[in-house]
């Protein structure tokens, strides 16, 4: 069977897109009914269509609660109110939702259970400021992480440290129920503590690491920020804390499992899987080059494997801006990948955001192939200049190459994949 690249390439990323499905991968992990009462809350670019898969899988008594999600992922439900607020940049929206959920949470008891529904987007979405820190704060430090060139994990220690709803303050709060904190991972690692920057989960990272990390990038703070910090007044809730004593932790979907699922649509093609990790960070840029030369190596010696085979990975890489173009960070690594490759035969890629976003656009990603230089060059367009302007959606988008899905309603992050076939294929 000829294998047709492009839909390939699209059915594996739909595929470990819908492995990721909140209506899939919630029923397992309900709990049964308390004594008291059932108190749903949450926050993420899928929280909302966690909730709704939620209700309509219980039937345990009554439940209520609010979660807060992206703008535009906002799905229908009953009992569960839904918000919208801004990502990746907070806005007011959200701080007024995380001030509402910590209201929901204000006077429960012991016999009550607290549901929290987790996913990537987290951090943006509930922006509630430290002592003394403006949203206006939040909203340039913020920015300033995004640009720094900062891991997922670095920039989350940070703003767990600059929040009154973060790094375990909003398990504290619905002390003493029972918590159930059901997460969809979208960080290298899987780490419960960076995923929404763990609003819900000890934090074992300290002050003293934030103000290391901001030191390290050259990122310029408020004053009140560095207070806190200095201070030792931002800490964060503790893995001893008595108030998290009752907090369960269950990861419902992950990169890897995203990964297999694409896996098993490659095999049942005949085309070989060689995952190469679900965690893979660093300069987006600079990945897409490693990636090309593993490539290179399938075609040219059939090492790692034998082509046909598709080369799989997730993680979350980042970009440091040197331009002011349009891009996210799996364009950038795509675009990067395709001018290393050069147009080598037979070598094809796609690269999206799970969520349906690369960076701040309605964009997931792009795909590339062995033309996709001849056809810049054709328009005018200089491959490297696009990649030192930081505008690979730009780039994509004028070749017709832009993979868009609107959102997902989930979020497992980056999905990777390059294609190397045989010239029978």
């Amino acid at each position: 069977m000829k294998i047709e690249p492009q839909d390939l390439l699209s059915k594996m990323f739909q595929a470990a897109v819908n492995a990721a499905q909140p209506e899939h991968c919630i029923p397992p992990y309900l709990p049964d009914a308390p004594k008291g009462r059932t108190i749903v809350i949450g926050a993420g670019k899928a929280s909302a269509a966690m909730a709704q898969a939620l209700e309509r899988h219980w039937d345990k008594g009554p439940i209520s609660g609010v979660v807060v999600t992206r703008y535009g992922y906002g799905v229908p439900c009953d009992h569960i109110k839904i918000l919208e607020a801004s990502h990746p940049v907070p806005d007011q929206a959200g701080e007024d939702a995380a001030r509402e959920i910590l209201r929901t949470v204000s006077d429960l008891n012991e016999d009550d259970l607290v549901i929290c529904l987790i996913s990537g987007g987290g951090s943006s979405l509930l922006p509630l400021a430290g002592e003394g820190i403006t949203l206006a704060d939040k909203q340039a430090i913020n920015k300033a992480l995004l640009k720094s060139g900062a891991s997922i994990g670095e920039m989350n220690t940070v703003r767990r440290h600059l929040s009154a709803i973060k790094g375990g303050r909003l398990a504290a709060a619905c002390a003493p129920a029972r918590v159930l904190n059901l997460l969809i991972s979208d960080v290298p690692g899987d780490k419960p503590m960076d995923i929404a920057s763990g609003p819900t989960v000890a934090d074992p990272t300290t002050c003293e690491q934030a103000l290391e990390i901001i030191t390290r990038y050259g990122i310029e703070i408020p004053a009140a920020a560095r207070a806190l910090l200095e201070s030792g007044d931002g800490e964060t809730i503790k893995p001893d804390d008595p108030r998290l004593a009752h907090v369960t932790t269950h990861l419902v979907a992950t990169p890897q499992l995203a990964l297999l699922a694409a896996a098993r649509v490659a095999e049942a093609r005949g085309v070989r899987p060689v995952l190469l990790g679900d965690s893979i960070e660093g300069e987006a840029r600079d990945v897409g080059k490693v990636m090309a030369g593993i490539a290179l190596s399938v075609s040219q010696h059939g090492q790692p494997a034998q082509a046909p085979c598709v080369l799989l990975s997730g993680g979350e890489t980042t970009v440091t801006l040197r331009g002011q173009g349009r891009g996210g960070r799996n364009v950038e690594f795509l675009l990067s990948t395709a001018i290393a490759l050069n147009g080598a035969p037979g070598i094809y890629g796609l690269a999206g955001d799970t969520d349906g976003v690369d960076g701040q656009e309605e964009i997931a990603g792009a795909f590339c192939g062995p033309d996709t230089l001849e056809r810049a060059w054709q328009q005018g367009i200089r491959p490297r200049a696009s990649l030192d302007n930081n505008d690979g959606h730009g780039f994509f988008e004028a070749l017709d190459d832009a993979l868009v899905t609107g959102p997902t309603l989930t979020n497992v992050n980056d999905f990777r994949a390059i294609l190397v076939l045989t010239p029978s294929d």
